[in-house]
């Protein structure tokens, strides 16, 4: 079955990091027909090498590489969007520029498609590693069935962004990606599912992620709870969640995300968010 991968590279990536992230998705026991590399503004030339590489390395492989460049920084939200609109196939492959796809992601996920095909989104467990993937700091499972993923999104956002494979028609039916500060994933899921679209989590490891104290930086600060408020409120108002429910989460992201230094904040995370 043909299916894109839609990745994002920016400046502030570690070339070799991203090296490592392209390499993985085509050492893969099943190749995507396309990759789609959305450049978020300017990248220094160690960048451009990598993506020299792969120009080179891709189609000998009977994969087509499609380079997009964006004049300036455009952020998460935006960059998703032009990559996902330069798909070309009806199924698209998420993946981040610093991390991992384990070797049979990509038949996992297919194999999950054929057993359940009226499924529009299907995503997986991630590893989250610091250093080198045998240093695991932890492991973020999600629930399986499209029943249990829309009761978990009601508390937290049920599937691992840089894990998915969904159907470019569905999620083109709700408006694609949308921006809303460091949210657009979990915004596009509620929208997925009030539409009435079905979801699905592979119970294993699909990515390796890589994580350190600037990661749980980008988790904290006001700014990013004003974005996280308001999208619980965007679900009280849609009736996903109730009044209890609203003030419940709300007071959590608080105290997770602004009322606690960096170095607590990862160590909850792993306790409390991770396994």
């Amino acid at each position: 079955m043909r299916f894109s991968v839609s990745m994002c590279v920016y400046g502030g990536d570690a070339p070799d990091n991203f090296d490592a992230a392209l390499n993985s998705v085509i050492d893969q026991t099943v190749r995507p027909s396309e990759v789609v590399l959305t450049v978020d503004g300017p990248v220094p030339e160690t960048i451009e090498a990598v993506i020299e590489k792969y120009t080179n390395i891709l189609p000998d492989l009977a994969v087509d590489f499609k380079v997009v460049y964006l004049e300036k920084n455009m952020g998460h939200g935006e960059t998703r969007r032009i990559g996902f609109d330069q798909c070309t196939c009806d199924l698209i492959a998420l993946m981040d520029a610093d991390d991992l796809a384990v070797p049979e992601r990509f038949e996992k996920q297919l194999d999950y498609y054929a057993r359940y095909p009226e499924l529009s989104v299907v995503g997986g467990y991630i590893r989250e590693f610091v250093g080198t993937p045998e240093n695991v700091a932890g492991k973020r499972i999600v629930p399986e069935t499209d029943k249990e993923i829309k009761e978990y999104m009601k508390k937290r956002c049920p599937m691992n962004q840089v894990t998915v494979m969904f159907r470019k028609e569905a999620v083109a039916s709700v408006g694609g990606y949308i921006d809303w500060y460091c949210e657009e994933d979990y915004y596009l899921w509620i929208r997925l599912a009030l539409a009435g679209y079905k979801f699905g989590n592979v119970q294993e490891n699909l990515v390796n992620v890589r994580v350190g104290e600037e990661m749980y930086r980008r988790r904290g600060g006001l700014k990013y709870l004003k974005s996280e408020a308001s999208l619980q409120k965007f679900m009280l108002k849609k009736n996903i969640i109730g009044l209890g429910r609203y003030v419940i989460n709300v007071s959590e992201r608080l105290i997770l995300q602004v009322l606690i230094p960096n170095k607590l904040r990862g160590y909850l995370f792993q306790k409390l968010a991770r396994q």
